[in-house]
């Protein structure tokens, strides 16, 4: 079992929220380039010792590129490969650069961005089928990533049947019936391996982004839904695992939560659930894939947790343990219990708590949790069990300041009632408001507002920053701050707005907000709250 949170250099520490996408850049998006290496030097200088982000995946324009809704929980976006070091590598010429759209550097623009490096990428692929560049290092890539020919298949099929979910392809496809994928994988030879070059590009340049994020002592905290999108590669490639209709290959029933904060009739998700317990027979026409590579990770499952569902799990953790050194998994009370809608249901409102997998799935996993850090996500309507469930595992818990002064003196949230250092405060997450939009916003109650002053003794003037200190002020092991909020912005650059499906996901920094006087401020405040890492002193 992993150890409780901690950050080797320093008993206390403090990173910065901010999803690769929203990096300044000049291309229309975050990437993997020059700005996110100087973005890393602005960590060091501002004596922050953690990077936080969202899922790394595939994204598609049907979920308005939501990270939480991916094509694959394996693959590297896309999206997030940078141009400039495709020059620097030689995979495209500096003409091919030169006819580009004049991107706005304030929001995303994913159709635009998408068209633009799916041109640059297919360049990048014809230079490598002519130069035969780097063939040694593609195939070994390719040999070591047993997830990667699923995901290429998926995605050539895709586009291939036009944009249709799995289940609504060929019948013999859909299946995986042996005869039709060999057929099929001949005939889409070409585009797969494009899509396995894409990947091969993602994994270098992520190769190279993380060594220089260990060479500054930054360390990365990736984000995994505990769920996965129904029109993805997981689904269609492992559909043993999920809890599917043998004759539709549909969800039964699919993930989400009851009302709560966000939304007065809840979330329905629409991710299919796992088959999480072991049945003596699966359903007649449901395909299980062989299970090959995946044995190799580890020793058979026992107990009545479905092996398969338990080899799935390894094969992901241990690829997130190759991305980064600590993992926030998103809805992690879905382990204790999870919410059950019935598919097809207009609202979240008439779904059942149904028993998760309980200790036993971690018990399980073996030796893969050894090399990761947990930051589980406990957020919502927490029960005893959840919150047991995380302490007897020694996963950190999150605590958010927006949520604290709605006046109840028990409040787990308010700063003065953490009884343990083993969790993270944030001021927001990525689904929260800005601090400042939370503050001016008139549906918030003003006594949430006063208590909110009270706590900081302050007159709310730099609201942002109240609560930053108060966040360092803590005895949370680790406190991260969004950007938004450490630059102090307004709703206008939210992040997320849960249950809506406009205008998330799009908000970008541009260059002339990351300042050295932003950064000289960070740095005074962990060094006062104690948080400044011994590399940073």
């Amino acid at each position: 079992m992993p150890a409780p949170l901690h950050v080797p250099t320093h008993t206390r520490a403090a990173g910065i929220l901010l999803h690769i996408t929203s990096l300044p850049s000049p291309w229309g998006i975050g990437d993997l380039g020059p700005e996110a290496e100087k973005f890393l030097d602005f960590l060091k200088e501002a004596g922050q010792c953690c990077w936080q982000f969202l899922p790394l995946g595939p994204t598609l324009e049907i979920h308005g590129h939501s990270p939480y809704m991916s094509t694959s929980t394996f693959a590297g976006n896309p999206l997030l490969l940078s141009p400039d070091y495709l020059l620097r590598d030689g995979w495209i010429e500096p003409r091919e650069l030169d006819d580009n759209p004049e991107f706005y550097q304030y929001l995303v623009r994913f159709h635009e961005v998408a068209a633009f490096k799916e041109q640059l990428l297919k360049k990048a692929f014809a230079h490598f089928l002519t130069a035969k560049a780097q063939e040694k290092d593609f195939a070994a890539f390719c040999d070591n990533s047993p997830w990667l020919a699923d995901y290429a298949l998926f995605v050539a099929l895709g586009e291939k049947f036009g944009g249709l979910p799995w289940h609504e392809w060929p019948p013999a496809v859909a299946r995986r019936e042996p005869a039709a994928l060999a057929t099929i994988t001949q005939e889409l030879a070409d585009r797969i391996q494009y899509h396995k070059f894409v990947q091969f590009l993602f994994a270098g340049q992520w190769r190279e982004f993380k060594k220089k994020a260990e060479a500054r002592k930054i360390r990365l905290i990736g984000d995994i839904p505990i769920y996965v999108a129904l029109n993805s590669a997981d689904v269609w490639a492992d559909q043993a695992c999920f809890q599917l209709d043998p004759t539709t290959l549909e969800p039964e029933y699919v993930a989400g939560v009851p009302p709560d904060y966000f939304s007065p009739t809840g979330q329905a998700w629409g991710n299919p659930l796992y088959r999480w317990n072991r049945e003596k027979e699966l359903p007649q026409k449901l395909p299980q894939k062989p299970k090959g590579d995946l044995e190799k990770l580890t020793e058979k499952s026992k107990g009545e947790l479905n092996e398969t569902v338990m080899l799935w799990w390894r094969l992901r953790l241990k690829r997130l343990a190759e991305l980064v050194d600590v993992v926030r998994i998103d809805h992690f009370r879905a382990f204790e219990s999870y919410w059950r809608i019935p598919a097809g249901a207009e609202t979240a409102e008439k779904g059942e708590w149904v028993k998760g997998p309980g200790a036993a799935f971690f018990q399980q996993l073996g030796q893969v949790m050894e090399n990761l850090n947990i930051i589980a996500e406990d957020l919502g309507t927490i029960t005893p069990p959840v919150a047991a469930l995380r302490e007897s595992l020694g996963f950190a818990g999150m605590k958010v300041l927006q949520f604290a002064f709605d006046g109840d003196p028990e409040n787990l949230y308010l700063p003065w009632n953490y009884t343990s250092p083993n969790c993270v405060v944030y001021t927001g997450t990525h689904d929260n408001e800005t601090t400042l939009g939370w503050y001016l916003n008139a549906a918030v109650d003003n006594l949430c507002k006063e208590r909110a002053r009270r706590a900081a003794n302050s007159d709310g003037h730099a609201i942002h920053l109240d609560f930053i200190k108060l966040a360092y002020a803590s005895i949370a092991a680790l406190a991260i701050i969004p950007l938004q909020d450490a630059l102090g912005f307004g709703n206008d650059c939210r992040m997320n707005s849960p249950g809506s499906n406009h205008d998330n996901w799009a908000w970008r920094c541009a260059p002339r907000f990351l300042t050295k006087e932003l950064a000289e401020m960070l740095y005074r405040e962990v060094t006062f709250y104690n948080r400044l890492s011994i590399e940073g002193k």
